[in-house]
């Protein structure tokens, strides 16, 4: 129970960080969606380590039906996460994500194939997934990287990289020294960054 109050504390704060739209706790708590979403997992994740499973996928199911966001009771999301909107968001049973990641709209974490074991993606910290992109596989994003809205992610992607594309290629390194966390805008990916390869030869996918 400790675990899942200094959670929802994490992910308070992160909103408040991350979201420029959320100004305060009490639109945050009572009219933030995505927040809400975000908190329905973290009561089925818990009721789902206590082994509680019928409990745990009832949660799971109001989180699908109430908030269009998919998120399996036993995905490991690390205290601090912001999903904007949170519409659309799919993320599997075996993915993780840790914290200061922010997740946009329609973004999935999914699986390339049907299989058992691990299977979905694991995020690194501070980690920006743009809206509608597609993280498949039990592949790794590292920290402080950036994933292009709409991109398909099929290979592991290096810390402080950018990547976009179907499928996803690294266009970018981001400045290794920007602020771990900070809200990330297109100036400061494009300032922060190194000059973009110009043909797709030049930069093979999961290579910087």
């Amino acid at each position: 129970m400790r675990w899942f109050v200094k959670a929802v504390k994490e992910d308070v704060k992160a909103y408040l960080r991350l979201d420029p739209a959320t100004s305060n706790v009490f639109q945050l708590i009572f009219f933030n969606a995505s927040f809400q979403g975000l908190l329905l997992y973290r009561i089925s994740h818990l009721l789902y380590r206590w082994k509680i499973y019928p409990l745990a996928y009832v949660f799971h199911y109001l989180c699908r039906v109430l908030f269009s966001m998919d998120i399996h009771p036993a995905a490991e999301i690390e205290p601090g996460v912001v999903i904007d909107h949170g519409i659309g968001v799919v993320i599997g049973a075996t993915a993780t994500v840790k914290s200061g990641t922010v997740i946009y709209h329609g973004v999935t974490l999914g699986a390339k194939r049907i299989c058992s074991g691990k299977r979905h993606p694991d995020v690194g910290r501070n980690v920006i997934i743009g809206a509608g992109a597609k993280i498949l596989g039990p592949i790794r994003v590292g920290d402080n990287s950036v994933i292009g809205a709409n991109a398909v992610v099929l290979n592991d992607v290096p810390e402080n990289c950018l990547a976009v594309g179907i499928p996803a290629r690294i266009v970018r390194r981001r400045d290794e020294n920007a602020e771990p966390g900070g809200q990330h805008t297109d100036c400061e990916i494009e300032n922060g960054t190194e000059g973009v390869r110009q043909t797709r030869e030049e930069q093979p996918v999961g290579k910087c």
